[in-house]
This record gives C-alpha cells, sequence and structure tokens, in this order.
C-alpha cells in the first residue's frame, strides 16, 4: 500500500468518526504534510465543538519555587538557600485571592515547587484560606507530582488527600508533571519525580471521587514522534475509563535557563503538527487548548484550525514559562483575547474551569450558564 493509499483510508476513518491505532499515529507523524494533519484534526474539532473558540478569565498562582526536584527542563525552581527562592505568606496568597476576584476572575491556577521543609498542611491551608475567602473562585491545584509528594510526606494515601482537599474547596486539578510518560525519556528529564503510571493514577483517583482534570504533554525536547504517541494512547485509555478529562494542553519546550539550553526550541510547524495529531489521536477529550503563553499568539490562533478549540485565558502572574525564555507577554486582557479569536474566524466564547459558559451584564456579576459539552 503506498503513503498516498494508507492516508486515504485515514481520511475515510477521521470522518467516519472511527478511533485511530498508534501505528496509525506514528504514521502521519512521519508521513502526513502539515496542511492533512491540520485539514483531518479541523474535521474533528468542528464535530465537536463547531467554529466556538473558548477562553476564560483566571489568573496564575505559584506560591513557592523551592523544590526538592532538579528537572533538567525545569528554570522555575530554586534551592532552599538561594536568593531566587520564595515563599509566600498567608496575606500574600489572600491578596492574589482578592485581586483574581476584583478583575472578575472565575479561575485561580495553582502550582508550585516541591518544598521539602513545608508540610502538607501548608498547601492544604492555601486551598482552605482561598476558599473561605473567595468561595466563588474556582481552584484548580496541584499537579500530579505535588500529589505524590504530598503522599511521600504523609504517609497517607493520594485519594484520601485528594478528598480531603476536595472538601476544603479544591475545584479541579491542572494537568502539569505529565511531560512524557515513556521512562526511556522520563527517566532523563525528570528521574526522581512521580512516573508516568503514578500521574495517571493519581488522576484516575480524582476522577473517582468527582474531580475533573487536565492533561498535559511536555514535546520539543528529546523525545521521539514515537514517544509523543505513547503519551496520547495513555491518555486515551484512562478517559475511556474515567471520562475525566477536560482538556489536553500540549506544551512546547523551552529551553532558556534550562540544562537543556542546547536544544532550539519547537518550531511553529512542530506546534502545529503535535496540536493536530493531539486532536486525532485524542477522540474522547472533549476540548484541546493552545495555550498562547507558551506558543505565542500567532501560532496560538492558527491552531484553532489545526485541532484546538481554546486559547486559555487572560492569565496574569505566570512565572514558570517566564522563566524559560517565553516573550509572551504576561497578561491578555478579555478584549484581546476576543479579537484574536474572531481574527480566526471563529466565535468567541467565556467559559470557566468545567466548561459552563460565561454570561457577563453590565453592571452585575458573572453567572453561569449551560455546560459546553462536546458534541461527538
Amino acid at each position: 500500500m503506498t503513503t498516498t493509499e494508507r492516508i486515504d483510508l485515514i481520511r475515510t476513518k477521521v470522518h467516519g468518526g472511527e478511533r485511530l491505532s498508534y501505528d496509525e499515529g506514528v504514521f502521519l507523524d512521519a508521513n502526513a504534510d502539515l496542511h492533512t494533519l491540520g485539514e483531518l484534526a479541523n474535521i474533528v474539532r468542528e464535530r465537536k465543538n463547531g467554529k466556538v473558540t473558548y477562553y476564560n478569565v483566571n489568573e496564575h498562582l505559584n506560591p513557592t519555587n523551592v523544590c526538592v526536584y532538579r528537572c533538567t527542563f525545569c528554570a522555575f525552581r530554586a534551592d532552599l538557600k538561594s536568593e531566587k527562592g520564595y515563599v509566600m505568606p498567608d496575606e500574600q496568597i489572600i491578596a492574589r485571592g482578592r485581586e483574581a476576584t476584583d478583575r472578575g476572575c472565575t479561575e485561580l491556577h495553582i502550582v508550585g515547587g516541591l518544598h521539602h521543609q513545608l508540610p502538607y498542611e501548608w498547601y492544604l491551608n492555601i486551598v482552605r484560606i482561598l476558599h473561605r475567602e473567595f468561595p466563588d473562585l474556582h481552584l484548580k491545584a496541584w499537579t500530579a507530582v505535588e500529589w505524590d509528594w504530598f503522599a511521600r510526606m504523609t504517609g497517607r494515601p493520594t485519594k484520601e488527600l485528594l478528598q480531603e482537599m476536595k472538601d476544603t474547596g479544591l475545584g479541579s486539578l491542572p494537568g502539569g508533571g505529565a511531560e512524557i510518560f515513556h521512562p526511556e525519556i522520563r527517566s532523563q528529564i525528570c528521574e526522581h519525580k512521580a512516573d508516568g503510571a503514578e500521574w495517571l493514577r493519581v488522576h484516575q483517583e480524582a476522577h473517582e471521587i468527582g474531580l475533573n482534570s487536565n492533561a498535559t504533554m511536555l514535546y520539543g525536547h528529546i523525545e521521539k514522534p514515537e514517544h509523543r504517541i505513547d503519551h496520547l494512547v495513555r491518555l486515551r485509555e484512562l478517559q475511556d475509563k474515567t471520562g475525566g478529562f477536560q482538556t489536553f494542553i500540549p506544551l512546547a519546550f523551552h529551553p532558556e535557563n534550562t540544562r537543556l539550553s542546547h536544544i532550539p526550541k519547537p518550531s511553529g510547524l512542530t506546534d502545529l503538527r503535535v496540536m493536530a495529531l493531539s486532536r486525532l489521536m485524542l477522540d474522547n477529550f472533549p476540548h484541546i487548548k493552545a495555550y498562547w503563553i507558551m506558543l505565542g499568539m500567532q501560532t496560538a490562533q492558527i491552531a484553532q484550525n489545526y485541532g484546538a478549540d481554546d486559547i486559555d485565558g487572560t492569565v496574569v502572574h505566570e512565572k514558570i514559562y517566564h522563566e524559560a525564555g517565553s516573550d509572551s507577554p504576561q497578561e491578555l486582557t478579555v478584549e484581546e483575547l476576543r479579537r484574536l479569536i474572531t481574527e480566526t474566524g471563529h466565535t468567541p466564547v467565556e467559559r470557566d474551569t468545567l466548561y459552563h459558559e460565561i454570561i457577563r451584564e453590565p453592571g452585575s456579576k458573572w453567572r453561569k450558564g449551560k455546560r459546553m459539552l462536546a458534541l461527538a
């Protein structure tokens, strides 16, 4: 069978809503041109979400950058005694929550370092005080790597800790810490922290107690296409079991100030290929996000026609990727986000973390509309 014939067979499967195999994903990565991938991914994107692109009004909170791990790709972490290291006091955390609320945010995205001299209760208290002071603010907090660290610190099961945080005010989990699941790569870029199986287990447990989560993949470093497709298939398999993932975010590696600084960051063409392949392989994920902080605004715009249906949000106070050389702005206004989306030929729709439509009327507080589930 020729390459063209095989691509035509895959095109027929995509049009018919059939699942692509691991081998077909690897084949497409190696043989399909970018425009073909974009065409196929856009079929799936429009089948699920029409001509809508979602955004949210959010802020980021990184309560500490002190971290026990030394991942080769990370420019954010700091040693305990480093001048760069910091730990936010309660007052600063509450002030950040108040700022988010005053800005009209519906979400606070909370991740940080694994500080080896701060107890689990410090992390729990962050969720407690923010939920107490700002009960309408959705708290999306702690990556699976952090949950694994909490379990190691306390000797308690992660599922028990997840339930405790949920009872305290936790709303959902972010998708960070996934990196690349394959041990061949993971052992080289983050050998000591939670492995791929542990990351998947934490998210499965979160889904089992009613917490939705996101998923990510860090690409463009030392991994190969087969490692990326393997990563996507593992996510798809868990989603088949739980249905708890909301959106997938491909994260482009930024090498500046990391121990992999000799590797060039992925090109815009690679960004779009990964985006399109992600949409094609993750047939059971409702949404695919083009995170403008990492991709840059122009690539994030183009990605809306290569499988993505979400562009993230206003962000504000993002540290992790800017430390690694991201030259995107620190924040965007709602007006800028809506303009970026409209320029792509899509309709901008504000959402909350759980994909309820957010309705804002002049002179009144925002309110939630219906939940926007993917169509297929």
